[in-house]
């Protein structure tokens, strides 16, 4: 059973969800939230397994209260549900720690996929989407090194961090070549084609480098490569 908070202001919005996600099976909606503060409390309360939050709320904010839940101790994946799809909401979102960002425009069968998706330990992001956290974590990054030491080059990340090389180290070379793929945007498919292996396997390495790595998803997988430096911006 995949036990569900739902975080947002609107009551209507919630009823909405509820039915919507109570109708498939193997799902239960443990709680409701009015705002984030409130989710924060239920979160460690029921420890849920997926918290569907809005962004714009009252006393704390979607963003605010999903950086607290990722910090706690509830080991909850939070899926982000805004009528806004601006760039500044994803990338704080996916900064606080959220796995999945869907707007509320999208189907009722969206919504349980991106559900069930969490609830397997998947992120939620389209390509495009999640090529536009590449470009914007690669324009960071390129700014950073240019400020203090230059352009980077290589693009291979050949030269990653210190404090990323102990957990690099824990990876089998198979592992490490998922992980660079996964930061170029590649999909389990693309993968298994250029490493000419199963997807079976694939998925096998993903969550072994998410397991070693002590990473959320696939996504932030993403993100913490590019702020450890093990893919830098070509050219």
């Amino acid at each position: 059973m995949t036990r569900i908070l739902l975080v947002d202001d609107q009551a209507l919005v919630r009823a909405g969800f509820e039915t919507i996600l109570s109708s498939e099976p193997g799902f239960e909606v443990v709680g409701q939230a009015r705002d984030g503060a409130e989710g924060v409390r239920l979160a460690a309360d029921l420890q849920p397994d997926v918290i569907c939050m809005d962004v714009q709320m009252p006393v704390m904010d979607g963003l605010a209260a999903t950086g607290a839940i990722t910090a706690g101790s509830a080991h909850a994946a939070v899926l982000i549900l805004t009528t806004f799809d601006r760039d500044d909401f994803l990338f704080e979102a996916l900064s606080a720690g959220a796995s999945g960002f869907l707007l509320k425009t999208a189907e009722p069968e969206h919504l349980i996929d991106a559900v069930h998706a969490l609830a397997r330990g998947d992120a939620l992001l389209s390509p495009e989407v999640t090529r536009r956290v590449i470009e914007r974590f690669t324009v960071a990054d390129a700014s950073t090194r240019d400020a203090h030491t230059g352009p980077a080059t290589d693009g291979a990340g050949s030269a990653p961090r210190p404090e990323a090389s102990a957990h690099l180290d824990g990876l089998t070379e198979r592992e490490r070549e998922t992980l660079l793929l996964l930061a170029r945007g590649r999909s389990n498919a693309e993968i298994a084609r250029e490493l000419f292996v199963g997807e079976a396997t694939v998925k096998t390495h993903v969550s072994n480098v998410l397991l070693k790595l002590g990473i959320r998803d696939r996504i932030h997988a993403v993100i913490w490569a590019y702020e450890h430096g093990v893919v830098e911006r070509a050219g």
